[in-house]
């Protein structure tokens, strides 16, 4: 099995210049705990990633008031992108090598086309074995 095949397709994205409120908003809304931060959201070239850690440890916990920041303050940064192509021994071997959860995939002209995460793995297998 490859990335594309457990990914979550087309995930909502934001820019360096969004809100840290906009971000929780979407969050919630979405369910989910991470989002790709891209330089445009209509090229959607991956410059890194913001988690909810990443807002409450370097905002919160760091005394800052997280409804004056945005994406900028407290993102993770490079973005670590894969092809949908990759093999999921490989993406697993890259998320422990760089001690993340989540990861962006990317098309074959480096735009983001979805986010896969340990979960989205071991959902996977989980299904395999059962």
């Amino acid at each position: 099995m490859r990335a594309r095949d457990v990914m979550t397709a087309d995930p909502t994205c934001c820019t360096p210049d969004t809100s840290l409120e906009a971000i929780a908003r979407l969050m919630i809304d979405l369910d989910c705990g991470a989002i790709p931060v891209v330089g445009d959201l209509a090229a959607r070239f991956p410059v890194g990633m913001i988690t909810d850690r990443d807002i409450v440890i370097r905002t919160v916990a760091a005394g800052l008031n997280p409804l004056e920041l945005t994406a900028r303050d407290c993102m993770t940064m490079p973005a670590i992108t894969i092809i949908g192509d990759t093999p999921l021994a490989d993406v697993l071997e890259i998320l422990e090598m760089n001690q993340i959860r989540r990861m962006i995939v990317v098309d074959h002209d480096g735009r983001c086309c979805g986010i896969i995460s340990q979960a989205d793995i071991a959902e996977c297998a989980s299904r395999r074995t059962a």
